[in-house]
């Protein structure tokens, strides 16, 4: 059984800073695209960042680029999205995604692989 674990959110000031982790466990593969999205109120899903975990360039959406910086710890199975600058537009709830099958990177944006395993979410919420 798949199982992610977003943690690190909460609530902050424009211009602060947090670092979101998702803790991944329950798959074999070693090559898997992992990502970062988001959800505001009244809006669509949209991906913030992606990481191919064999290798290679992460993808960010152009909205963060500059002040979000995606990695991972292939010891620890866990994704890490460190979060500077924050905007209020970057108010949402937080989702770490997996895709649990094994793929030939890179993991670009827009997704072009279905995701299949995803998080519970966590809350991110920045003020003026």
């Amino acid at each position: 059984q798949v199982q992610l674990v977003e943690s690190g959110g909460g609530s902050v000031e424009a211009g602060g800073s947090l670092r979101l982790s998702c803790a991944a466990s329950g798959y074999t593969t070693s090559s898997n695209c992992m990502g970062w999205f988001r959800q505001a109120p009244g809006k669509e899903r949209e991906g913030v960042a992606t990481i191919y975990t064999g290798g290679g360039i992460p993808y960010y959406a152009d909205s963060v680029k500059g002040r979000f910086t995606i990695s991972r710890d292939n010891s620890r199975n866990t994704m890490y999205l460190q979060m500077n600058s924050l905007k209020p537009e970057d108010t949402a709830m937080y989702y770490c995604a997996l895709v649990t099958y094994r793929v030939v990177g890179p993991c670009p944006l827009p997704p072009q692989r279905e995701y299949n395993a995803w998080g519970q979410g966590i809350q991110v919420t920045v003020s003026s």
